[in-house]
């Protein structure tokens, strides 16, 4: 068992097959009974994206549908979802100021460590999971272990 979380980049491989998609896949195997952890705006990224890919026509409208409405039902039923907290802003906006990070980044950043402060109290540490070269390098600054899931084909 292990505590993991995922950025949207890194949850959207689950439902559209890309580069790492059998890895985030493998991921919610449940007989390794993972704890899988995403900030709460993860649920509109990971909708935005889907109908983006919708729009431009790389997902057929009826896959598109499909797809999100899998989504929402793990999305609030399997997934440890890390509330945005005043804390979490507090966070987000010191690593936009230090690292240079895009808003969402930041955000999605201050709740990976959020979800770290909790989960040392289980014990167990987290593994940030995103395809963003930059993100991924604050991470691992900031003392996370890090895995992009473009590194698992």
């Amino acid at each position: 068992m292990a505590i993991y979380f995922l950025d949207s980049s890194a949850l959207v491989k689950r439902y559209v097959a890309e580069a790492g998609s059998a890895w985030v896949k493998s991921l919610f195997n449940p007989s390794v009974r993972n704890i899988i952890g995403a900030a709460v705006i993860t649920g509109v990224e990971v909708v935005a994206a889907v109908a983006r890919r919708q729009r431009g026509g790389s997902l057929q409208p009826i896959d598109a549908s499909r797809i999100i409405s899998q989504f929402r039902t793990d999305f609030f039923a399997s997934l440890h979802r890390i509330e945005i907290t005043p804390m979490v802003i507090e966070s987000a906006m010191k690593l936009a100021e230090v690292h240079g990070l895009r808003g969402y980044d930041a955000v999605q950043l201050g709740a990976a460590l959020s979800l770290q402060s909790f989960s040392k109290s289980t014990g167990l540490s987290i593994t940030f999971v995103g395809s963003d070269r930059k993100l991924n390098a604050v991470a691992t600054a900031e003392g996370l272990s890090v895995e992009d899931p473009n590194a698992h084909q």
